[in-house]
């Protein structure tokens, strides 16, 4: 894996970086908390997503972006003879091929998946192989042996075998489960023939009750056959009888109902008669109601017109009054139109007075923000060079006159004081630039003098601006208000006008009594009016009674008529009914025999299926225990095959455990004789995967805080290449986070030319760090600051020709041709 390019837009504290990476070694450098690792986080989340990303999906949004801005992260590389580039935001990822217009995943989960089988590498083992992170180093340091031996196994991939042994002794357990439940529900094989055996002697059985039953049906048909004619024949008569006393139930029936509706007639006529009498009466006194009713609607005119009158009165007086307020406040505001002009004039010139303001105070605050973090950056640098200088002064009087010289490595002997006045100069030097440097920071910690009388001079501008505003929009209302009431004068003048005609054309004369007598009286003839109505529409329906009464007596006769005529044919039928009921018994009695035969049938048929089902049943349970016996065999079978794979897993894991820590080993130690230029030749990992190192072939016995990182450094590096060996992939790249711990300057070089010298194996070395010093054994530099007045991380990024020519001072000018790539502010 080849990485080309990164582009970060509002993830974490980048605003907007841009990075091309190059062959060789880079070194990204910068204060710690500027945003360094960032970079690393950003490349593994544009290929893993959020799994790889510190905190939540919301906390890696640029704090002073918007909440709708934009979070996105492109990664360019090359791997396996292709081009990939993936471009990831929150809520969204695309991965493109060779530059293609058309991305060949396009979802979240898609992307991830995609990348990771093709570099063929899990997120765990990507970091363990390409990637070591900060106090990733001395991981180990802290375990006991048989955790340092599982951490082994882990990131090396043994534990595969492991949870594939383990998911084998699932599958073997499963397969004992499976055997004891087929065993628990085998039936006996005795038990199975013995049900079959009795099975076939019911069925035989029942095929016989069946034959008799057949031929005492047949006798029963036989017998019903005779009987039928003259039983169907017997039942025709019967229906005609029936049919007969019918009609004469329908006949009486109807006689009577005739009898009824002559009754009713006669009581309905005598009500008319009495009806026509009160009808009479009630025609004297309704007289009069007629006239009533014609003067009670004329006085219902004349009273709508009474009641608009007077809210035509009233509508008058109010808009009178309203008229008056209305004038009053046109007097108080007729100025308006001189006062804005005037104030308008004022307010422009406060607001050019505070912009000038603005402009004196920005510059000044601008210049006393620069000095400040100038003076911040300078001390942290110096203080970074001090504590290096104490721990190597430290190291050097603890170990006294056999202590090594951290130039040459030899042991200093009498030239001890020499090396520690020296440092002892050198680190007092640097506390006496520090404490200039702090000083010069406390003083720049409070704002000056003039740039807080500035301040104070435009709070004061801004309080007079904001009180001509505040002027101005009372004075616009006041403008506003008064075109608003010169068209609400003249429309309510004509409002005033129109009503007093409204009023002139109402006519009067309105007698409110007389109103309300003439509506009682209404009110109580009304019912009488409606009981006469009702009486004259019953007296109407006279000669359509008289007509159906005359219909009903003729009905009557005729239907007495016929009822005669239909008793006389019943008594064509009398005496034989008891002819009748002999025959319907004897077919009766042949029916049910010919029934209780077909029920016997009907029952030996039934048993004979049953004897059936159970015979076949009985043979289903014979093959079912011949496939049961089957299957068993089959599964004894495969959990012999896994019990030989049990053991087959178990002694591969030996065999490899057994050879991981030679070979670990021998890759360390190839590694650190490089480092040391053969000093150190070899590194032994002991049963407990304690780290050894052999100096001139004999092991020592103590081991320095700079020989142990060096031991991690080449240990780490080992387990790097082991694991991309075992990966499939080509072990190109390699990216190192703060990893030089307490490694001294000569270390420090000796390291870099270590990666330089191994080049064949790391075609890309990225370094993050916040050491100055290691800028000159760059093949590139990118450097990270962080800006406290945007918020954001500003970047730049060196060329090979120009590592060289960068002041080592703290600042992160180029003196040479350089590309500088700076973060957007956050108000941009």
């Amino acid at each position: 894996m080849r990485l080309n390019s990164l582009h970060l837009c509002n993830f974490r504290q980048h605003a907007d970086t841009k990075l091309v990476f190059d062959t060789g070694l880079t070194g990204v450098i910068g204060p710690n908390g500027a945003g360094k690792t960032t970079i690393l986080e950003a490349i593994a989340w544009a290929i893993y997503g959020n799994p790889a990303a510190r905190g939540t999906r919301d906390s890696i949004r640029f704090a002073r972006a918007g909440a709708r801005a934009t979070v996105k992260v492109e990664l360019d590389f090359d791997l396996g003879g292709h081009r990939y580039r993936i471009v990831r935001g929150l809520t969204s990822a695309e991965l493109y091929l060779d530059g293609a217009d058309a991305p060949i995943a396009s979802s979240i989960s898609g992307v991830s998946e995609l990348v990771e089988k093709r570099l063929g590498m899990s997120r765990g083992e990507f970091f363990n192989t390409y990637f070591t992170g900060q106090k990733e180093l001395s991981v180990m340091a802290s375990m006991s042996p048989s955790q340092r031996a599982q951490f082994l196994s882990h990131v090396l991939g043994y534990d595969r075998l492991r949870e594939a042994q383990t998911l084998l002794r699932e599958t073997r357990s499963a397969l004992v489960a499976r055997i004891g439940g087929l065993r628990q529900g085998m039936a006996d094989p005795e038990s199975v023939e013995r049900a079959r055996s009795e099975c076939e002697t019911r069925l035989a059985s029942a095929r016989e009750r069946a034959g008799a039953a057949l031929e005492r049906r047949a006798a029963a048909t036989t017998a019903v056959g005779r009987l039928t004619p003259r039983w169907e024949a017997a039942q025709r008569e019967r229906e005609q009888l029936l049919e007969l006393l019918g009609e004469i139930k329908l006949a009486e029936g109807e006689e009577s109902s005739l009898g009824r509706d002559a009754e009713r007639l006669a009581r309905d006529l005598a009500e008319l008669a009495a009806s026509r009498a009160e009808r009479a009466t009630l025609e004297t006194e309704l007289a009069p109601f007629e006239q009533l009713a014609a003067e009670l609607q004329q006085l219902d005119v004349l009273g709508r017109e009474e009641g608009r009158r007077q809210a035509l009165a009233e509508q008058r007086t109010s808009l009178a009054d309203e008229l008056a307020r209305l004038r009053d406040r046109r007097a108080k505001i007729e100025t308006a139109p001189a006062l804005e002009a005037e104030t308008t004039t004022a307010l422009e010139a406060k607001r050019q007075e505070l912009e000038d303001i603005d402009g004196q105070l920005e510059a000044r605050r601008t210049e006393w923000v620069r000095d400040r973090q100038e003076a911040e950056t300078k001390r942290q640098a110096l203080r970074d060079q001090y504590t290096d200088l104490r721990q190597q002064r430290d190291r050097l009087a603890a170990a006294g006159a056999a202590g090594a010289c951290p130039t040459c490595m030899r042991e200093l002997g009498d030239m001890l004081p020499a090396v520690l006045e020296l440092l002892d100069g050198q680190i007092e030097t640097v506390r006496v630039d520090g404490n200039y440097f702090k000083l010069r920071l406390e003083q720049l910690l409070e704002m000056p003098d003039d740039l807080q009388a500035l301040d104070a001079r435009r709070r004061d501008m801004f309080q007079e601006v904001t009180a001509f505003e505040r002027r101005m929009i009372k004075v616009q209302v006041a403008v506003q208000e008064l075109a608003q009431l010169v068209g609400e004068i003249d429309k309510k003048d004509l409002r005033l006008a129109t009503l007093g005609r409204e009023l002139d054309g109402i006519p009067g004369g309105f007698d409110a009594e007389r109103h309300a007598m003439v509506r009682r009286e209404i009110e109580r003839l009304s019912p009488l009016d409606a009981r006469a109505a009702r009486l004259s529409a019953q007296i109407e329906r006279e000669p359509h009674l008289l007509q159906e009464q005359e219909r009903l007596v003729a009905s009557l006769a005729k239907t007495r008529e016929r009822s005669e005529a239909l008793r006389a044919k019943r008594a064509a039928f009398a005496g034989k009914d008891a002819e009748f009921a002999e025959l319907r018994e004897a077919f009766d009695r042949a029916s049910a025999e010919a029934q209780a035969a077909e029920v016997a049938l009907a029952s030996a048929d039934s048993e004979k299926s049953a004897a059936t089902a159970q015979l076949d049943s009985a043979n289903a349970a014979a093959k079912e225990l011949a496939d049961r016996q089957r299957a068993l065999e089959q599964l004894n079978a495969s959990k012999r095959l896994h019990d030989e794979l049990d053991r087959a897993y178990t002694d591969l894991r030996t065999d490899l455990n057994f050879q991981l820590r030679p070979e670990l080993s021998d890759l360390a130690s190839s590694f650190l004789s490089e480092l040391t230029e053969g000093r150190y030749g070899a590194l032994e990992l002991d049963d407990g995967y304690n780290i050894g190192i052999l100096e001139d072939g004999v092991p020592k016995q103590v081991i320095s805080g700079g020989e142990e990182d060096l031991a991690n450094l080449v240990l780490r590096l080992a387990i790097s290449q082991m694991i991309a060996e075992r990966a499939g992939q080509p072990f190109s790249l390699l990216i190192l986070d703060e990893i030089f711990g307490s490694l001294d300057e000569l270390r420090r070089g000796s390291v870099l030319e270590l990666l330089r010298h191994l080049q064949d194996r790391f075609e890309q070395v990225i370094l993050i760090t916040h050491i100055e010093a290691i800028r000159d054994g760059m093949d590139h530099v990118i450097t990270v600051q962080y800006d406290e007045r945007t918020g954001a991380s500003v970047v730049q990024q060196h060329d090979s020709a120009t590592v060289g020519e960068l002041g080592t001072d703290g600042d992160d000018v180029p003196l040479g041709e350089s590309r500088e790539l700076e973060s957007a502010g956050a108000g941009d």
